[in-house]
């Protein structure tokens, strides 16, 4: 437990500490602020045509009927890839690497990789009106290391993001469907996410996001969501443009391992193109 308050700690004093003005290493401050308002634009939009690598940090606390603590690290690489003159693909993964205790039950303690999530979007390159959509299908792999870290199926769904570019702002909602059809276990997979989400990025490369995931399982009718309140900023390390964030989490819902609250600290690395 003293690992885990540490690793709490050292995260968010590092976001705090690299968002604030002056902290980073930068090498021109004035010519670095419009590439970080157009960066902080882009990764408020999830079919954005820019490669990066978030570290997504998600602390739980009060998890389930034993008052158990879980740390969900997700791996998420974006890479978009141009097909042709007017359509991208943007292949979005999830590699959730989790540790917990007291979850599973009074006295347990689980650390190992959890189910893969792989999004697809095809995504047209021209944006009319600020709309933007994609659709393509999702997929899950049963990578799970223990079989309380993962529902251990192969599940297959479509998925579908639909967007506004309005100014400053960025709002819309991500949703797809998972239906499992095969893995171990006889609990099939027949669940919905939905994720809300809105954003203002100022000129500075700041924004300010809220936003929502919620799954509803419809084969146990159960429904589990939270929604967060998160700050973010993108700035500059020697030449690597980063985003740090992070903010509070609230949960809701009749899902019983819910946790009472969380923190959410994300780490982005990019890589625009030049």
């Amino acid at each position: 437990m003293k690992k885990i308050k540490f690793a709490i700690i050292t995260t968010l004093v590092f976001i705090l500490f690299s968002s604030i003005p002056g902290f980073a290493q930068t090498e021109n401050e004035s010519e670095q602020a419009p590439d970080a308002e157009k960066l902080a634009k882009q990764l408020a939009n999830p079919v954005a045509a820019l490669i990066s690598l978030p570290l997504q940090n998600n602390f739980e606390f009060g998890v389930g009927p034993f008052d158990g603590f879980r740390y969900n690290l997700n791996i998420q690489p974006v890479i978009p890839i141009s097909l042709s003159e007017n359509w991208n693909m943007i292949s979005r993964t999830i590699i959730p690497v989790i540790t917990q205790s007291d979850v599973s039950g009074p006295g347990t303690n689980e650390t190992g990789l959890g189910d893969i999530a792989q999004s697809i979007f095809f995504s047209p390159k021209e944006v009319k009106n600020g709309l933007v959509w994609g659709v393509g299908p999702v997929l899950l792999f049963p990578t799970a290391t223990n079989t309380v870290l993962g529902a251990k199926k192969w599940g297959v769904g479509p998925n579908v993001l639909v967007l506004k570019l309005d100014g400053q702002w960025t709002y819309g909602a991500l949703t797809n469907h998972i239906w499992s059809y095969a893995g171990e276990g006889s609990n099939k997979i027949n669940a919905t996410f939905f994720q809300p989400f809105m954003t203002y990025a100022n000129k500075t490369g700041a924004s300010y996001t809220i936003a929502s995931e919620n799954t509803q399982s419809w084969n146990t009718n159960i429904f589990g969501g939270f929604v967060g309140a998160y700050y973010s900023k993108v700035t500059k390390f020697g030449k690597q443009m980063i985003q740090l964030g992070g903010g509070p989490k609230v949960y809701y819902g009749n899902n019983p391992f819910n946790p009472d609250w969380g923190i959410r600290a994300n780490i982005i690395l990019l890589f625009p193109k030049k």
